[in-house]
């Protein structure tokens, strides 16, 4: 049996390793991709201590530390955790089952879509919710990106190296982005940006051939373009959660105390998915949350033996 298993490996999961090791934690890692959403960050410049840095390159940081201090990493993703006499029981996707004493959720998120007809047909097919991952695909193309926040705006940076031209379309009121990522976009001179009361329809056959959205003043509009990327955030991914019983806010987030605990004995949780950190969606914060979580296993634990 372990002393902990942490479910999730991205910067929350992989910081709560780095720490279980320093601790001397008998733990492993269990996550479907290492560095989780982290991977698809064009470019990342508010990461201390490192002035720019690339998602991807980031997380292979992040996964080297993890294994030359000692933590183990399984590629699988966690179908269900059930309480026992004693602790945990993990079941995987390959139907491999793990026991633990403790256990640590850092579940991540998952791109939001915007739920409309054609959505799911498109998907692969022109419609991606990652630029990082897709970018090379639209190459010459013409593109839309569909968002409001920095993580829109960055996709829109990064597709303009591989595109012929992107629109940037933001739901009226919903334009936060960081005014260096605004002035990086103008001196592209590829990347236009207009606001939309509501998207009407994705055209297509076989693939993505355009997009229909309103305007504020109910004028309906069409682009021709042959990609289209989604950047309207994300939603917590706590099902694992709540089939434990696992308290969670009116927006889905896992409720966690200071030492990162949950309403469950012996079951923490880290990063995006908790109300922690104020709910500052930070690989920074992620990182300090998985690190509190696995100092408190920790002392859990000591205790206990004591």
């Amino acid at each position: 049996m372990y002393d902990l298993v942490i479910i999730g490996a991205g910067p929350a999961g992989l910081g709560a390793s780095i720490y279980a090791s320093r601790y001397k934690l008998n733990h492993l890692v269990i996550g479907a991709e290492v560095g989780g959403q982290v991977v698809e960050a064009w470019e990342i410049e508010n990461y201390a201590g490192i002035e720019s840095i690339s998602g991807k390159d980031l997380m292979e940081k992040f996964k080297k530390q993890t294994i030359d201090l000692g933590g183990t990493i399984v590629s699988a993703t966690v179908t269900k955790i059930s309480k026992n006499y004693d602790g945990f029981e993990i079941i995987t996707d390959d139907g491999k089952k793990r026991e633990a004493k403790s256990v640590i959720l850092a579940l991540g998120m998952k791109p939001r879509k915007l739920n409309i007809p054609n959505e799911d047909k498109f998907i692969g097919k022109g419609i991606s919710y990652c630029a990082t991952c897709d970018a090379m695909f639209s190459r010459g193309k013409d593109v839309v990106v569909i968002g409001g926040g920095d993580s829109a705006a960055t996709a829109a940076l990064h597709l303009a190296e591989f595109v012929n031209s992107v629109q940037l379309l933001f739901k009226d009121g919903t334009k936060v982005f960081e005014p260096a990522w605004e002035q990086r976009m103008a001196e592209t001179g590829k990347i236009a940006v207009a606001s939309f009361e509501k998207i009407d329809e994705i055209l297509g056959s076989e693939s993505v051939a355009g997009i229909v959205y309103e305007t504020k003043d109910g004028k309906k509009k069409e682009l021709k373009v042959q990609g289209i990327f989604i950047e309207i955030g994300s939603t917590p991914g706590v099902m694992l959660a709540k089939d434990l019983g696992v308290e969670t806010d009116e927006q889905n987030y896992i409720v966690v105390k200071q030492d990162q605990s949950t309403n469950i004995e012996n079951v923490y949780a880290a990063g995006d998915v908790t109300t922690g950190s104020n709910k500052f969606r930070q690989i920074i914060t992620a990182v300090a949350e998985g690190a509190v979580a696995a100092g408190s296993v920790y002392k859990k634990l000591k205790l206990v033996k004591k």
